[in-house]
Order: C-alpha cells, then sequence, then structure tokens
C-alpha cells in the first residue's frame, strides 16, 4: 500500500484540551502535505479547519457529546448542526455510555437517531451529505453491549461505528489501569456485526504503522490516530495490507 492510499483512511486528530490555534493550523497543514481523509477537531475550531483546508479536498471532522456521551440528544443536536454550519463535513458523536451499560439500548438508539436525523437535515441545508459516526468507548463495554449499540447505530442510519474517544480511563480490580483505545478484537467484532454496509473507526492509541496495518486487517475502514504524519514519514510501501474496506 502506498503513502498516498494509506493516508486515505486516516483521520488527522487533534483534540487535546490545550491545543490552540497554532497546533491547528499545523495540523491542516500536514492534513493537505499528506492528503489525510480528514482533520479532526474539537467545535471551537471547526471555522479555522475550514478556512485553512479550502479547496484541499481534506474533510473537516468534529466531535459531539465529547467526551463523555452524557449530555442530551437535544444537545448533541445543538452541537451537531452548529458544527455542520460552522464547516463541519463528518461528526463523531459519543453515545449514550451510561444507557449502554445498563443494556438500555433504545435509548442508545434513540440518542443516535436524533443526531443522524439532524445531521442529514442540516446538510440537506447546506446541498452537502454529513457523515456521522458513533463511537461507542468500547473498553467500557462487554462484547453484547458493543454488538448491541452497533445494531442501534446501523437501524439509526449512522455511517461508522467508532471504537473510542482516547479519553476514558477504565481501571482494573486491582485499581490499575487498563488500555483505553481501539483493540483488534473490538474491531472485528464490530465489522462482523455490522457487515459491509458500514464504516468502521479504529481510533484511540495508534501510533505505530503495525498497529495501524493490525486495525486496518481486523476490518477497520478509518483510523483516527495523532500519529499519522509520522506514521506515513516511516511508513514502507512493500508491507502488504489485506484491507477490502
Amino acid at each position: 500500500m502506498t503513502k498516498e492510499e494509506l493516508a486515505k483512511y486516516i483521520d488527522h486528530t487533534l483534540l487535546a484540551p490545550q491545543a490552540g490555534i497554532r497546533e491547528i493550523v499545523l495540523l491542516c497543514q500536514e492534513a493537505k502535505r499528506y492528503g489525510f481523509a480528514s482533520v479532526c477537531v474539537n467545535p471551537v475550531y471547526v471555522s479555522a479547519a475550514k478556512d485553512e483546508l479550502k479547496d484541499s479536498g481534506v474533510k473537516i471532522c468534529t466531535v459531539v457529546g465529547f467526551p463523555l456521551g452524557a449530555t442530551t440528544t437535544k444537545a448533541k443536536i445543538s452541537e451537531s448542526v452548529d458544527a455542520i454550519e460552522n464547516g463541519a463535513d463528518e461528526i463523531d458523536m459519543v453515545i449514550n455510555i451510561g444507557a449502554a451499560k445498563d443494556c438500555r439500548f433504545s435509548e442508545v438508539g434513540t440518542d443516535i437517531m436524533g443526531v443522524v436525523d439532524a445531521c442529514r437535515e442540516a446538510g440537506k441545508k447546506l446541498g452537502k451529505t454529513i457523515v456521522v459516526k458513533t463511537i461507542l468507548e468500547t473498553c467500557l463495554l462487554d462484547d453484547n453491549a458493543i454488538v448491541n449499540c452497533c445494531l442501534c447505530a446501523k437501524k439509526a442510519g449512522a455511517d461508522f461505528v467508532k471504537t473510542s474517544t482516547g479519553f476514558a480511563n477504565p481501571k482494573g480490580i486491582d485499581g490499575m489501569p487498563l488500555p483505553n483505545g481501539a483493540s483488534e478484537s473490538h474491531v472485528k467484532l464490530m465489522r462482523e456485526t455490522v457487515g459491509d454496509d458500514m464504516g468502521v473507526k479504529a481510533s484511540g492509541g495508534i501510533r505505530s504503522a503495525r498497529t495501524l496495518i493490525t486495525m486496518l486487517e481486523a476490518g477497520a475502514s478509518r483510523i483516527g490516530t495523532s500519529s499519522g504524519a509520522k506514521i506515513l514519514e516511516n511508513w514502507d510501501e512493500t508491507v502488504p495490507v489485506e484491507n477490502k474496506y
């Protein structure tokens, strides 16, 4: 896989709360240089990213209900519409994680559908199609919940299911930190659940070419990482990658 082909899988991401405008401008410049699929920034920087990426072909992705997913559907809708009006092309929304943990999947589905419908309507007014990704925060869910949340997202008409925010803080029974990002097993489970018609975005902890390849071969069709430039700089184009998505 060439560097150019690989870049099209990557959402070049900067969601750190301390990120300033200089870092966002640099992010956008790198995205244009490498030809990434999108930049993923916090909502406050959507307008700035739009200015930097004008006529570049790089999409603007932002996050909604981030990172907890614990705002109301009405708030997520408002945040989504505002971001779209400011120039966002893709919305990565965090699901109602508490409802998922409680197996209240009808509430999870209603939350996702509210955002998806609002994004479709807001995009229609601007003459463009908005891509909606649903962040499950898989490190906090068991396999049953992951499957059911994927089915909720599919039924609601979302375009992608996504593994992680990268901001969760799971701990084991001994109080020690557990991994909080994408895992090969969860990506495989998500792909098996949604089939070939939806996207699967792996994000969180993807900092090397080896990890990125693992996620693509597990079934990911988009990768969220803040290490995209580093990965591409060290990419070996002779490495075979099996991915049909």
